[in-house]
């Protein structure tokens, strides 16, 4: 049950990461944004979740009530974000919950954390990178080749549900060892029915609690158009998916906002509300915290 808390509050937070800036703009109504996303993030859970798996399942050998604690505290992170309407990090709050057990019962793994911060840093610089590069590159070529605008809106409208779509495969296909990764560590789960309670719980959150952060990402980091908008969904579905062939689970809410500001960058970096950013960044570095001394309190006081 914490599991599917963790998977819940995810999918309520990171649902936004997918269709975010889609919904914003009006390009795609609310309400086929969740569908389309529970659906294909349940897909990418079930078909190459088990990738990620063993990365969260090998930084700590854990028991299953210590598992338990780590899901807790990391949903309960999760969800009090996502009531904040911040986007969060659900690899963060699961790495930082197992970290914080790892370390009380003396099995953390610090070799396997270092590669796991290190694509934590690489993640909103990659959207950053795709969001701009993909803007310059496609606005040229479809300019180049499209000059009627009705075609262009069309296209922009059809792009941004078939990026969505990947992204949110890309989303269940990464994020779910976040979710119930601990519990293949702790040999309660195989990766295969891991994949599947990850996927349902992930998707039944998007379908549920999802506005909130959606119009954070939308509007409120930087003004976005149609166009605009698709280009980030596909800077942060590539992303994802790079990270999910390299077995390391990473962060949407890093990705998106990275490509949103990789997207500003092209209009002015006046564009970008540091505001909300700065928000966002608290938010990143809060949640592994959070997570971590939750976990250990649990621990101490519980187990």
């Amino acid at each position: 049950m914490s599991g599917v808390l963790l998977g819940w509050s995810l999918g309520a937070n990171d649902a936004a990461n997918i269709f975010g800036t889609g919904v914003a703009t009006g390009t795609i109504k609310y309400a086929t944004a969740i569908f389309l996303t529970a659906i294909f993030v349940l897909l990418g859970a079930l078909l190459e979740g088990p990738k990620c798996m063993e990365t969260v399942g090998e930084l700590s050998t854990l028991l299953t009530i210590e598992a338990f604690y780590c899901s807790l505290a990391a949903g309960i992170t999760m969800t009090v974000l996502t009531y904040f309407a911040i986007p969060a990090s659900a690899s963060q709050a699961i790495i930082g919950a197992v970290i914080g057990a790892g370390i009380l019962s003396g099995t953390a793994d610090f070799s396997k954390l270092y590669k796991i911060i290190i694509c934590w840093i690489v993640t909103p610089v990659s959207g950053i990178v795709f969001g701009y590069f993909l803007h310059r590159f496609l606005r040229y070529v479809l300019y180049k080749t499209i000059t009627n605008i009705t075609h262009l809106n069309y296209l922009y409208s059809t792009g941004i549900i078939v990026a969505g779509c990947y992204g949110a495969y890309s989303l269940g296909s990464n994020n779910v060892a976040n979710v119930t990764g601990v519990y293949v560590g702790s040999g309660l789960l195989s990766a295969g029915t891991a994949s599947l309670i990850g996927g349902l719980s992930i998707a039944f959150g998007s379908l549920t609690y999802g506005k909130k952060v959606m119009m954070t990402v939308g509007k409120g980091i930087a003004p976005l158009d149609p166009f605009s908008a698709f280009v980030t969904i596909l800077a942060l579905s590539f992303t994802l998916h790079i990270f999910t062939q390299i077995g390391v689970p990473i962060s949407s809410s890093q990705a998106i906002v990275g490509a949103v500001i990789g997207v500003g960058i092209v209009g002015g970096l006046r564009t970008v509300s540091t505001k909300v950013v700065t928000k966002i960044t608290v938010g990143w570095f809060m949640t592994p915290l959070a997570a971590g001394i939750l976990t250990v309190l649990f621990i101490k006081l519980l187990v």
